[in-house]
């Protein structure tokens, strides 16, 4: 029998993801030693409570509340705590002991992400994150490694299964969006509180960490426009149906270039968006999460699968772990992320983009004459409009989809629109992302 050395592991936190890790390290490993060439061994697991009920069962003696000194005596810690503080000083503490770290923690990446991988460029250390987006979905390593001699030109992505599920379930049944939230709670989707979610809070901080990873640039959170799904109503997404679209959440990461002065620079947004029925995306359905990309000499990638889940998101942090214990038994310092193309992040009116705009208008000669003139007067073009009238209320809904604007000239028109004297409301305003 092959006697393999012991390459020491420290495990923060046994919630749902961290006890499947756990339980994995514990029963597959033979397995992992036979592919690492060393034997990982989990010396311990910081809780809060070792009382408190898992969905695992653990060893007793591997449970303390002790973290800092468990990191101390640990080759590699992997933080699946959640949250900012304590995970940030522990990730600290963690490099500065000289340990590797693997994290599923996207708030904490999303961040704080510079300053840890500074710290750990500093001493050598590798700190992997692949679990912090997509859950089960390889994406960080694509992007970091795969991708890294071709030129990612932009990124959409789904990467938030709540929302993901909700808007799916609006679109195939009917449901209303509370209905919809309703059920994705039942079933364990959501959480009690689900604001993180269906406000874009999570995929705006994948976002950032994508687009962070796919044009080498620090994109700062608070640099990421988002928008969630709190008014996308069944009538939308209704009528989205009609239309050849389905509404996604999207995160949205690409390359643009500013009009003004012809500088490149980067984008990072979170809203949900009209998606056309024949694009990947569009059959995207459930809680799942996939990633599009498109690059330069690849073209199209897209990556699909579960984006939550237990095991499934264990299953990233293992695959991490597995590569940084191989790095112990061959030796040589940590991968550095890169962030030298330091391009400026534009704020979101300087994007290109489509609209759907759904109005209530009063059904009256010369209103299409005055609304054509305040698209025009924005230098916005009309690509088309389908009128409905009802009779009894004397009313006209349009639903006007335009040619490729920039963000701030349709911004200004949909003011303008609202102010109308012609118009009663603009009841819908959606983007279109993904057409041809």
């Amino acid at each position: 029998m092959i006697e393999y050395r012991s390459i020491r592991v420290a495990l923060l936190g046994a919630g749902s993801v961290g006890s499947q890790v756990a339980r994995l390290l514990l029963e597959h490993g033979d397995e992992l030693a036979q592919r690492i060439g060393a034997r990982l061994e989990l010396v311990g697991v910081a809780v809060r409570d070792v009382d408190a009920r898992r969905d695992v069962e653990l060893p007793r003696e591997l449970l303390t509340t002790d973290a800092e000194t468990l990191i101390l005596g640990a080759d590699v810690v992997i933080e699946l705590m959640g949250g900012i503080e304590p995970a940030r000083t522990l990730v600290l503490q963690a490099i500065g002991s000289g340990a590797d770290v693997v994290t599923g923690n996207k708030a904490l990446i999303a961040a704080h992400g510079p300053e840890l991988f500074a710290a750990a460029e500093q001493v050598g250390a590798q700190l992997s994150y692949e679990a912090a987006v997509g859950g089960a979905i390889p994406i960080i390593r694509p992007l970091r490694d795969s991708l890294a001699g071709d030129r990612v030109e932009r990124i959409l992505g789904i990467v938030n299964g709540t929302t993901n599920f909700i808007l799916d379930r609006m679109d195939t049944t009917g449901a209303s969006l509370e209905d919809a939230l309703a059920t994705a709670t039942e079933l364990g989707y959501a959480e009690a509180d689900p604001t993180a979610d269906i406000g874009g809070y999570d995929a705006a901080q994948k976002a950032a960490i994508l687009a962070s990873l796919a044009f080498h640039t620090n994109v700062p959170i608070e640099d990421v426009h988002r928008e969630g799904i709190t008014q996308v109503s069944a009538e939308q997404v209704e009528s989205a149906r009609k239309a050849g679209y389905v509404v996604k959440l999207l995160a949205i990461c690409e390359r643009i270039a500013d009009a003004a002065s012809g500088e490149e620079g980067v984008s990072a947004r979170v809203y949900p968006a009209l998606v056309p029925r024949s694009h990947p995306l569009a059959a995207v359905h459930g809680a799942n999460n996939a990633v599009f990309v498109e690059a330069a000499a690849a073209g199209p990638l897209m990556f699909y699968g579960a984006g939550a889940g237990g095991v499934q998101t264990a299953s990233a942090v293992l695959g991490d772990l597995v590569a940084i214990a191989r790095r112990h038994v061959i030796g040589g310092p940590g991968t550095a992320e890169s962030t030298h193309a330091a391009l400026p992040v534009l704020p979101i009116d300087r994007i290109t983009t489509r609209y759907a705009i759904t109005l209530e208008v009063a059904d009256e000669p010369g209103v299409l004459a005055t609304i054509a003139h305040v698209f025009a007067d924005h230098g916005v073009s009309v690509e088309q409009l389908e009128q409905t009238v009802d009779e009894v209320s004397g009313r006209a809904t349009l639903v006007i989809g335009t040619h490729e604007a920039s963000e701030g000239a349709l911004a200004q028109t949909v003011a303008a629109l609202a102010a109308s004297p012609v118009v009663v409301s603009v009841a819908s305003v959606l983007r279109v992302e993904g057409a041809q």
